[in-house]
């Protein structure tokens, strides 16, 4: 493309704001030759005097200068030395037709659905899988799941700093290949650890005779697997460090290159997309998981069995595979797209005008280039109270997001009486409409209102107040459906809490184990830990919906009249009347945690000078994460394993939580979520009053840039009397 000239140098790649004496500029030699400066006859005649990234925005003339002692504003032109969508020197004509805000608001949607949907789909709905796979206990799942933020965490700093001042299309595009080689490395043990090969075990769960010496005891052995953890942690480390441009570069490349009055829009698009992720995920993911593991082996097992384990590792080679395809565009894009110019003065008025020395010093445009200015950096943001409160606020929601996302689906289960798919399904129903289009109603509701600054707090403000009250909810709880041996005994007299007890004179004949849990509802209402406690004998018939059906057991002919004794697999339906109470008010919850989501990144882009607003989302996320998405599932896990009653034994160590004590569940759920929720309400008031309004209105700067039809004679004069 022609580049605009500067004697024989072009000019630089970034915008200009030059604040100068007319006459020291002549005196220093800054006089553009006559052939490049910006005369009023050539600014009317342009199609448009901002229509292009590499046009001169305003040059002064020479011959209308004002006195020594009068200062005007001067914007030169920077634009960058190629706006063409390309790789290298191959920049086709039918590729400029993406190369727009919304086709790269497409690509980068792509990029953030697929990271929503292995790392926060996948991820969580194959961590049991793998679990049974490769012999591991729950806090190394866990710590598996929590390399994705710590390796975030720790590249966020050098991303967005030097990133910012960067190429961000470049480090977008690398950072989803990144991605895209933790997904395949995630995969790998599956073609490495050889074959997963069971026995079957035709007694496990019923006997018809008294119980023998070499049946009562499993024997527990390290098969080495556990391993395998390391090669799953390094691919979460990776998916982390991939991840880590899309939120903080990807966020800020689309605030520049969009007018701000839409900036909210294609980033709350931008987060819905990688809201939506994670459902995709789900339900892709839970469709591989009907799949066995070995695809060309067949086996007896059944999906209901404890042995199952499912494809789990098809969704990251596909994940994999698409990176590849996704991250070709973006590293096509230029550094700034064709037109981004004519939006940066209009940005100007709406961040936080700094009249210290240091905001002078962010204002040069060398500021940040070198690893120098990083303290500087830092301590700017930390001498910025608003930003600091934005901060403290994004991650109690955060950390709100993270515990609710992962306990969830075990609140539902318990409280409902649901199977583990039943209720990962109602909750992903629910999460979908309610987290994407709170995220999207956010950003729409910001533009709408035309919402600046303090507006914009006053509206977290509001949500946050919402979904406080609608915590509230969690006092109510629905009843723990009765199980023999555990809520009561089997006779139906409630037992003491804490107090197990499955032996009994109805299954003393049975070689029972407490490993071997397997739920059944009994014809009594009463719900039973295995057919071999509830007295069942061997065998089991195939009922019309493809359930189990024990008959004859006999520790609930001792409570039926009828005779028949019967029990089906799986937890008793729960008929509890507050489920619809339940599931509204949580629903309001989640919306009004995710509407506030983009109002407050817009307060934070807005808050900060324009050079720093990279660095600015790299500071907040590694705030968020550290203190929200880390801590977050760890907080909600210990407070619901107090609530636990019945817990795993895995030869002699303590598993995972069978039974949990629903009144008890919900009490610690509300004491969690109001603790947090009201810290960030504490944290928005603050801001609110400590926020500073911008000394200029963004409207009236707009209209002070001249068009086709009132650009005055001459520009720099308007521009003066204006500003």
């Amino acid at each position: 493309m022609p580049q605009h000239v500067m004697g024989d140098k072009p000019f630089l790649s970034l915008p200009k704001h030059l604040l100068t004496n007319a006459s020291s500029a002549t005196d220093s030699g800054c006089d553009t030759p006559p052939s490049s400066r910006a005369s009023p006859a050539s600014l009317r005649s342009a199609h448009s005097p901002l229509g292009s990234s590499s046009q001169p925005l305003f040059e002064p003339q020479v011959g209308k200068r004002r006195s020594q002692t009068a200062r005007e504003v001067q914007y030169m032109s920077a634009g960058p030395k190629n706006t063409l969508c390309g790789w290298r020197a191959f920049t086709p004509k039918c590729l400029q037709v993406f190369n727009t805000p919304k086709g790269f608001l497409f690509f980068l949607c792509a990029a953030s659905f697929l990271q929503g949907m292995t790392v926060n789909g996948f991820i969580n709905t194959v961590i049991t899988s793998i679990e049974q796979r490769f012999d591991l206990h729950s806090y190394q799942s866990g710590l598996i799941a929590s390399s994705y933020d710590i390796a975030a965490c720790l590249c966020l700093t050098f991303v967005s700093y030097f990133g910012g001042n960067g190429h961000k299309p470049r480090w977008l595009g690398w950072g989803v290949l990144v991605l895209g080689i933790g997904s395949l490395v995630f995969a790998l043990p599956h073609f490495t650890a050889g074959r997963y090969e069971v026995e079957m075990d035709e007694g496990v769960g019923v006997g018809t005779g008294a119980c023998l010496a070499n049946g009562s005891h499993v024997e527990c052995m390290d098969s080495g697997l556990s391993s395998y953890r390391l090669v799953f942690m390094l691919g979460q480390l990776l998916h982390g460090v991939g991840a880590t441009p899309l939120y903080t570069l990807g966020v800020t490349y689309l605030d520049e290159n969009v007018k701000s009055n839409y900036s909210p829009i294609y980033i709350a698009i931008f987060y819905t997309a990688a809201i939506l992720g994670p459902a995709a995920g789900y339900l892709i993911g839970g469709a591989m998981l009907n799949i066995y593991t070995e695809v060309s082996q067949r086996t007896d097992l059944t999906t209901d069995s404890p042995l199952w384990v499912g494809a789990w590792w098809i969704g990251f080679v596909g994940a994999g595979i698409t990176a590849f395809l996704i991250a070709i565009p973006i590293l096509g894009y230029p550094r700034q797209l064709p037109g981004s110019q004519r939006y940066i003065v209009m940005r100007a008025a709406e961040k936080q005008q700094l009249k210290d020395h240091s905001h002078r010093t962010v204002s040069n445009p060398a500021f940040g280039k070198t690893v120098r200015d990083l303290p500087l950096s830092i301590w700017l943001l930390l001498r910025n109270p608003t930003f600091i409160l934005l901060c403290l606020a994004g991650a109690t929601e955060a950390t709100l997001i993270a515990g609710m996302s992962t306990f969830g689906p075990k609140f539902f289960e318990a409280q409902f009486s649901l199977s583990a798919s039943e209720a990962a399904t109602l909750f992903g129903y629910l999460v979908v409409p309610a987290g994407g289009g709170g995220t999207l109603l956010g950003g729409f509701l910001v533009n709408r209102f035309k919402l600046r600054g303090s507006g914009i707090i006053r509206f977290c403000l509001f949500c946050t107040l919402t979904s406080l009250l609608a915590f509230f909810v969690f006092l109510t709880h629905c009843p723990n459906m009765p199980m023999a041996g555990v809520t009561t005994s089997y006779v139906g007299s409630p037992l003491p809490e804490g107090h197990l007890d499955l032996k009994a004179a109805c299954n003393a004949i049975y070689c029972c184990q407490e490993e071997h849990y397997s739920p059944l509802c009994g014809s009594d209402g009463t719900m039973y830990y295995s057919p071999c406690y509830a007295g069942c004998p061997a065998g089991a018939e195939t009922g019309p919906s493809g359930q189990k059906i024990y008959r004859g057991c006999s520790c609930i002919l001792q409570n039926v009249s009828s005779g028949l004794g019967n029990a089906t697999a799986g937890k008793c339906t729960s008929t509890c009347q507050r489920k619809p109470l339940l599931l509204a008010l949580v629903f309001v919850v989640i919306i009004f945690t995710f509407l506030s989501s983009i109002p407050a990144l817009t307060a934070t882009l807005r808050c900060v000078c324009d050079q720093q607003r990279s660095f600015a989302l790299g500071i907040q996320w590694i705030v968020v994460r550290t203190l929200g998405s880390i801590p977050g599932p760890i907080a909600f896990g210990w407070v619901i394993d107090k609530a636990c009653l019945l817990w795993q034994d895995q030869c002699g160590h303590q598993g995972s939580c069978f039974v949990y004590r629903n009144e008890a569940m919900s009490r610690y759920m509300l004491i969690a979520g109001l603790t947090f929720k009201v810290l960030g309400f504490l944290f928005f008031v603050t801001a609110y009053f400590l926020y500073k309004s911008p000394s200029v209105s963004s409207d009236g700067l707009e209209t002070s840039l001249p068009s086709q039809s009132s650009a005055s004679d001459n520009p720099t004069e308007q521009l003066q009397s204006n500003v």
